[in-house]
């Protein structure tokens, strides 16, 4: 299966925020489904992939081209609706297409207006007037009307009552049906996706968390309830987590063999997208408390010593610049950089260089 977005080590720095080495690719044919919770890097990710802020490093393909020497061709074939919308408030939905459409050269007026019929949109209504709900069917009446191979969009069903969230998920399943190649759909509401996605992209604080078809994901865990009773040593191992009440248990397992072996008449269930999200950052949590107790420092301290001791090296080693430097180990702001590396270092990074110039 090809992909239509390859996204390589990417990463980015928003003040105490960074996406770091994030990594996946879409396939095409699929509605594949960007979840974590608010703050994870959903936004910030697709914002850096639309080139619409700049990237520290990382290679991004769409379609097998590169972005930043083919943008203009990419943002041709792709449809984008972000949940800050970019419209002038003050224009109607026709006028603020006669603005948009020119960008597009496989712009096509039928579709547009065919959309907006179907959305019940007025083309004379000012945008000022609308509701969410109306701004996110404009939006995306705008994104399918010059033939998009690739929808992008960012949190389009948050805030939405029920009812036009559902119509907004019926619109991109028939974009699928129509012969769209693929969605990528960003997304703290994860009943949405247990509606529609094919794949399922996890990010939390800045790292990809996992990558994996939806189906295949959920067939490898199952929800267990029964009587707490049942629980003990042994038993505990089975699960991943529990959560236990006055009524009983309930845990998340991957050993349901195992548990319908041990404890008796225990309820099965397939998990929800939710759960298991909360499962996986319960366990990314783990991994925290963990690596502290390990190495007696929290991840970030880790990372930032190495960091600085890769930059130490390259300035002993290479002629990079120093800004360069800063680039390779992440740091968009070289000030920033140079202030990390003189906590770490306890010298700037230009002395640091004069005096280990020999080595």
């Amino acid at each position: 299966m090809e992909s239509i977005l390859k996204v390589s080590d990417l990463n980015k720095s928003y003040g105490n925020f960074s996406l770091s080495n994030v990594s996946f690719s879409l396939p095409e044919g699929c509605i594949t489904g960007f979840i974590g919770v608010n703050g994870a890097g959903k936004t910030t990710t697709l914002r850096t992939i639309l080139e619409l802020t700049n990237r520290t490093s990382g290679h991004i393909e769409f379609f097998g081209l590169d972005m930043q020497s083919h943008e203009q061709e990419i943002k041709n074939r792709i449809g984008v609706v972000l949940d800050d919308g970019y419209f002038y408030e003050e224009l109607s939905l026709a006028e603020m297409k006669s603005i948009i459409s020119p960008a597009y050269t496989s712009w096509c007026e039928q579709d547009f207006k065919n959309y907006l019929e179907r959305f019940n949109l007025n083309p004379k209504q000012k945008i000022n007037t609308l509701s969410k709900g109306m701004k996110m069917k404009y939006a995306l009446a705008l994104a399918l009307s010059h033939k998009a191979e690739l929808l992008i969009m960012d949190e389009p069903t948050s805030g939405l009552d029920p009812l036009i969230r559902s119509q907004l998920l019926t619109i991109l399943t028939d974009y699928m049906n129509s012969g769209g190649k693929g969605v990528f759909f960003s997304t703290h509401i994860t009943s949405d996706l247990d509606k529609i996605a094919d794949m399922l992209i996890m990010i939390d604080n800045g790292h990809i968390v996992f990558q994996e078809e939806k189906d295949t994901l959920l067939d490898y865990y199952r929800i267990v309830k029964g009587d707490v009773r049942y629980l003990n040593a042994e038993t505990r191992k089975l699960f991943l987590s529990t959560t236990e009440t006055a009524f009983g248990f309930s845990g998340v397992t991957k050993k349901i063999s195992e548990v319908q072996r041990l404890i008796p008449d225990v309820v099965v269930e397939r998990p929800t997208i939710e759960e298991l999200s909360k499962e996986y950052l319960i366990n990314t949590a783990t991994l925290k408390d963990t690596f502290k107790g390990v190495y007696g420092q929290p991840i970030g301290t880790y990372m930032k010593v190495y960091r600085m001791k890769q930059a130490a090296a390259l300035l002993r080693q290479t002629q990079a610049t120093i800004a360069e430097i800063a680039s390779q180990v992440g740091y968009e702001n070289q000030s920033k950089f140079a202030t990390a590396f003189r906590d770490v270092m306890k010298i700037a990074p230009a002395e640091y260089r004069k005096q280990n110039s020999g080595d």
